[in-house]
């Protein structure tokens, strides 16, 4: 059986996970013992380690063609690939170790050691989320989702930190009623199911986490 080691609440991992759905490759996931340990990992059934979710990406394109998950239209492809980067890297740093990095555990997250929440730290990532939602809204507007009409790699990245975020109660909806929609749409289809059913023992997620509309 194919592998995905983990962290639950760890963005990258939360990616991998989303693109193992969409790509309908059957896999068994495994919460890593040490997460001090580089995550996600993926393992297939030839024994094939893809290490990091950039080489998780680009193995599972190569080697499971259907269900492409890069738009066909070269400006759209540019477009998944640039909120990709966003996601992973501004929005990364801005908000979500702000935020879910402070609130929840290394075991979970891979971050440095648990300490006491720092509610400056926190502050300032909510005020980087509200800038981003707005962002997020008019994309999905303007193209029906955030790079194109059909989801990208680009809508599951943006998508995996929103839903670290919205476990602990975090994201603002009714606010960015836009933004909102866009979110219903992702965490209703199939590949959210096993995000939607996470538990972190003695931290559980906020009672909307899991219900598919606000």
């Amino acid at each position: 059986m194919r592998r995905l080691i983990h962290l639950m609440l760890s963005p990258s991992c939360r990616l991998a996970r989303l693109i193992v759905g969409e790509k309908r490759v059957a896999c068994d996931p495994v919460l890593a013992e040490d997460a001090r340990n580089p995550m996600p990992v993926f393992i297939d059934l030839d024994g094939t380690r893809a290490e990091g979710v950039w080489a998780i990406v680009d193995h599972l394109e190569a080697n499971y063609p259907d269900n492409p998950l890069a738009p066909a239209d070269d400006a759209a492809r540019r477009e998944s690939l640039r909120w990709l980067d966003w996601a992973m890297g501004p929005f990364h740093e801005q908000v979500t170790q702000r935020i879910v990095y402070e609130k929840a555990g290394q075991r979970f997250t891979g971050a440095p050691a648990r300490r006491t929440p720092d509610m400056n730290t926190i502050r300032a990532g909510r005020d980087e989320l509200k800038v981003a939602l707005a962002a997020i809204g008019k994309a999905a507007e303007t193209r029906g989702n955030l790079a194109a009409r059909e989801i990208s790699l680009g809508d599951l990245a943006v998508a995996a930190h929103l839903s670290a975020l919205d476990y602990f109660g975090e994201v603002p909806w009714t606010d960015f009623p836009a933004a909102s929609e866009w979110y219903v749409r992702m965490k209703s289809r199939p590949s959210f199911r096993s995000i939607l059913g996470d538990k972190v023992p003695g931290q559980p997620p906020v009672s909307h986490y899991a219900e598919l509309d606000f």
